[in-house]
């Protein structure tokens, strides 16, 4: 699979919530498969995302494309905005 979004179920902010919820609800709706890894399951999970991130502070959600780095919540954001969505997660 190409697209993997790294995220928790384990959250006290409502800020990564909505984040995330947002993410999975543009992705469903243009039909993009991806893959979900829940980096609350083990602290590994976290640091390898972080370290794929190149960003040791880098917080969920985090896309990938493989193991190519896409962006964080924010450059999501405003690919989305721009209709760029596809392009972002190195699909195009």
């Amino acid at each position: 699979m190409g697209v993997k979004v790294y995220y928790t179920t384990v959250t006290a902010s409502r800020t990564v919530k909505s984040q995330q919820a947002e993410v999975l609800r543009i992705l469903d709706s243009k039909s993009i498969k991806y893959e979900l890894i829940d980096i609350s399951v083990g602290g590994e999970l976290r640091e390898e995302m972080r370290s794929k991130a190149g960003d040791s502070t880098a917080a969920p959600p985090q896309f990938f494309n493989e193991d190519q780095y896409c962006g964080n919540y924010e450059m999501f954001s405003e690919a989305v905005e721009a209709d760029t969505v596809e392009q972002f997660l190195k699909l195009a």
